[in-house]
């Protein structure tokens, strides 16, 4: 048993010293591991893809953490039986894009120099504008 009892000191004492090594290589934490540890939410978009034959077809590769669906499902986005945190951040991107879309549909419209605008007077110093 000494013999077997040498081994195991010896071997223990080689790991420590690999795992204290000043040559090991540090392990760089990702952003999305400290925003978790830090209990923050996260997400960012890692890829875009866009198809060179039809640039109108694409997709986007995101990435997330379960504090980031939590704060998405606690502002309104329903969690349905059969649904998976990817169909929940999947709504919540479609939103933001859809958003986007709305929001620079509406600037041209403003921006519009053909735009006609119509002002009828109503009365009492008040008009009708469409």
């Amino acid at each position: 048993m000494k013999f077997f009892d040498q081994i195991k000191k010896r071997f223990a004492k080689k790991q420590t010293k690999e795992a204290v090594s000043p040559r090991a290589p540090k392990i760089e934490k990702s952003a999305k591991d400290l925003a978790t540890e830090r209990g923050e939410p996260y997400v960012a978009m890692l890829s875009m893809e866009v198809d060179p034959e039809n640039l109108h077809q694409g997709s986007f590769e995101l990435d997330w953490n379960e504090k980031f669906v939590a704060n998405l499902v606690r502002a309104g986005y329903q969690m349905r039986p059969d649904d998976t945190d990817n169909d929940i951040v999947d709504r919540w991107f479609q939103a933001v894009c859809r958003n986007v879309v709305l929001e620079t549909w509406e600037q041209e419209q403003a921006m519009n120099p053909n735009r006609v605008v119509k002002t009828r007077n109503i009365g009492d110093g008040r008009s009708e504008v469409s």
